[in-house]
């Protein structure tokens, strides 16, 4: 048996035209699973899926776009994918918004609004509108990728760390609700990963060598190296995981 098979499982993955939700959407195709390409840009969403489907044949992956700020499109995401492939087995909810840098005193109460709207209660929207189904069939798999900017202090994005540790509450609260029904729930936080997302980061030369000076393995990490947290937690690898958020950091936080 192998522990990380997701053969005809199917995944939705919101923020998948880039960076680590994309990563994770090639992985778990990789792994077997039919794959739901999501993000804001259509165009962006089919490029993606048409990929996969040029590596792993027709019909292992689909382009929906949506966007997380609104519930409509979210339950069109959710109602479609059930529409083509009849069933939702992993959720990752991926996709997050940081409309502000600075510090908190200086955030305006609509940005600071949206940070916590995107990030925390668009990941309960999506969560809500699967968990049923999963809870049905007495299995399922939903993964929020956070930060460990939810474990520090930050003078510069403070509010958006303030949505990411409101992620892990999320996910040991919903674990805690769900878990009878052998649904899990579960946290990624990768410490800066080189996506467009953090491009201003990594991009600074003077801030990538403090980040690398600091970092025990000596380097940022690549979205590919996220994915296999993904693939772990969604697969009978993670079957016992619940509630948990799993840093992969290169040790940035120890």
């Amino acid at each position: 048996m192998n522990l990380f098979d997701l053969t005809d499982k199917v995944a939705v993955i919101t923020g998948s035209s880039r960076g680590i939700g994309k990563a994770i959407a090639e992985a778990m195709a990789e792994a077997g699973a039919k794959v739901v390409i999501s993000s804001r840009n259509q165009d962006a969403c089919d490029a993606v899926a048409a990929d996969i489907n040029a590596r792993h044949g027709d019909g292992r992956a689909i382009a929906v776009a949506a966007s997380i700020s609104r519930k409509d499109e979210l339950q069109a995401l959710v109602d479609r994918t059930r529409a083509e492939w009849g069933r939702i087995d992993v959720l990752v909810c991926n996709a997050a918004s940081n409309p502000y840098y600075g510090p908190m005193a200086g955030i305006s109460d609509d940005q600071f609004t949206k940070i916590l709207a995107n990030n925390v209660i668009a990941n309960n929207w999506l969560i809500t509108m699967v968990a049923p189904e999963m809870a049905e069939r007495k299995d399922g798999s939903i993964i929020i990728v956070s930060s460990i900017g939810g474990l520090r202090g930050s003078p510069t994005i403070g509010a958006y760390n303030v949505s990411k540790a409101a992620d892990f509450q999320l996910a040991r609260n919903l674990a805690v609700e769900h878990g009878r029904d052998n649904v899990r729930i579960n946290c990624i936080a990768p410490g800066l990963i080189r996506t467009d997302f953090a491009r201003a980061l990594w991009e600074n030369p003077k801030q990538l060598d403090l980040v690398n000076r600091l970092n025990p393995m000596g380097r940022i990490g690549e979205p590919e190296e996220i994915a296999g947290a993904a693939v772990f937690l969604a697969s009978k690898a993670g079957s016992y995981v619940t509630g948990q958020a799993i840093v992969v950091d290169g040790g940035s936080t120890i």
